[in-house]
């Protein structure tokens, strides 16, 4: 009988959950919205190795915080349990627009 080393096995969908939590504690600087449900957060990829790769964007190219919110946000998500690397990819296509807001966003900031 042989034995096999334990094999490490990672949730995906437990850790996109906190990574989606973890996302929303992070608010636009200029907007009082977290970036997720303001739907700056396009796509986040978790692999069984736990690296995490996420695309976002910006309201805008001119974002003042354009330079330094995609490592903010990768500093963020790197302090996540369970993740091992990050890699943040600011995306400008498409482009942003009210659309990508959740409903409940909408509601918060008087457009519904």
């Amino acid at each position: 009988m042989s034995m096999q080393p334990p094999t490490l096995s990672i949730d995906i969908q437990a850790l996109e959950a906190e990574i989606v939590k973890t996302l929303r504690t992070i608010y636009d600087p200029e907007i009082p919205v977290n970036i997720y449900d303001l739907g700056l957060i396009y796509k986040i990829i978790v692999k069984e190795t736990g690296d995490v790769k996420i695309e976002m964007t910006l309201t805008t190219p001119a974002c003042p915080v354009a330079q330094s919110f995609p490592g903010r946000v990768e500093g963020e998500i790197r302090g996540v349990e369970g993740v091992n690397e990050v890699e943040v990819e600011l995306v400008w296509e498409p482009s942003w627009t009210q659309d990508n807001m959740t409903e409940a966003a909408r509601l918060q900031l008087g457009l519904i």
